[in-house]
């Protein structure tokens, strides 16, 4: 049992991780109605900010704002010059461009740093003991952390201007337009914050796991991707349980010594099924196109 109990915190723990990063894919896509394929990358540039900061100054929160501000620096630039020029393109377009930006900063990534593996070493937190169960504290600082972001994200969206901005472009780009709502602006604020959530995601990814690589978020990005599919991509709450659901079935199929060569099978094959049953995910709602 408590083998049990301590496997579902640390997918609960793993899934806020990927809520996080899920969190980017649907506001981005409910918003701009476009796959920023370039997400994951992102969270490279803000684990590579992380590994110098912490190098030259050893203080990891320092490293964190760091690597938040250089995060959305980055998220508002590749918005600004590779996204908005296409934004009455195809789909298509937009698709490909989106993965040109991300073999862009791998390249650039390896260009600066190399392709080897950088290894930050960071400060190791100790087990606490909860009703009798030993959980590793960094596993709970992760999780708590996860929940108050993404509680503070939801208030954020529903109860401020900003937010009810963001709900409105998002049902209605048009309409929005017409009562004086700034898309453009919008947008940017968006790709801010998702951008941010990435940064701090790879945060809590690197301390957990301390090595830093060009290609640290391509798998990371691809399963963040998935989670916000599961949940109905373009819905906050989606996301959120769609990271959950993952980061809980990755959890459980990694700490079985069957399962664990097969996770990644298992985690796609669950989404396969959940989208067999819900074509539109767990929250997501069926759109109707205008003809």
């Amino acid at each position: 049992m408590e083998q049990i109990i301590t496997t579902l915190i640390n997918g609960l723990s793993a899934g806020g991780t990927y809520a996080m990063i899920a969190l980017g894919y649907t506001m981005v896509y409910g918003i701009a109605k476009m796959l920023n394929f370039a997400h994951g990358d992102v969270i490279m540039v803000g684990a590579y900010a992380l590994f110098v900061m912490f190098t030259t100054t050893g203080n990891p929160l320092l490293g964190l704002v760091v690597a938040v501000v250089l995060c959305v620096i980055f998220g508002v630039t590749i918005e600004r010059l590779a996204y908005r020029p296409l934004r009455g393109a195809s789909p298509l377009a937009v698709l490909i461009t989106a993965i040109g930006v991300s073999s862009l900063l791998q390249a650039l990534a390896q260009m600066i740093f190399g392709a080897g593996e950088k290894k930050p070493v960071f400060y190791q937190f100790g087990n606490v003991t909860i009703f009798g169960i030993s959980i590793s504290l960094l596993t709970l600082i992760t999780l708590i952390a996860s929940a108050i972001i993404m509680v503070v994200l939801s208030l954020f969206v529903k109860y401020t201007r900003t937010g009810r901005a963001m709900i409105a472009v998002s049902e209605d780009r048009g309409a929005a337009e017409l009562m004086g709502i700034s898309v453009n602006k919008i947008i940017v604020i968006t790709f801010a914050i998702g951008s941010a959530l990435a940064a701090v995601a790879g945060f809590f990814m690197v301390w957990k796991a301390p090595n830093v690589t060009p290609i640290l978020g391509a798998m990371p990005g691809i399963k963040a991707f998935a989670a916000a599919v599961i949940g109905g991509i373009g819905s906050l709450p989606g996301a959120m349980l769609g990271g959950i659901l993952m980061g809980v079935v990755e959890s459980f199929s990694s700490s079985n010594t069957y399962t664990a060569p097969y996770t990644d099978a298992i985690v796609f094959a669950v989404l396969i099924l959940i989208l067999l049953v819900r074509p539109s995910g767990l929250l997501g709602k069926k759109r109707r196109e205008k003809v």
